[in-house]
């Protein structure tokens, strides 16, 4: 079976969000059997910035539907979008 790398951007409830501690928080969400790979900041727009991060499982394990909602329910986290999803 082959696995899945995907890039997910999430967007922080504002600019006075600690991301460091936010990242932290969303790696420990991230569900069983996926592995995270590079993380990033990236600016947006006035002072705001994003964290884009690399994500790799098993196919089998299916779509992204659960580590978007693992992410989305912690507290500081406005959006979560998935920019791309490949296989290996």
């Amino acid at each position: 079976m082959a696995r899945v790398v995907m890039t997910i951007k999430v967007m922080p409830d504002g600019v006075d969000i600690d991301l460091d501690d936010l990242l932290e928080r969303i790696k420990s969400a991230v569900p069983e059997g996926t592995d995270i790979g590079a993380t990033e900041t990236q600016p947006v727009a006035f002072g705001l910035k994003a964290i884009r991060m690399n994500l790799a499982r098993e196919e089998s394990m299916g779509g992204t539907d659960d580590i978007e909602t693992a992410i989305s329910a912690i507290e500081g986290v406005s959006q979560v979008e998935v920019e791309r999803v490949s296989r290996m």
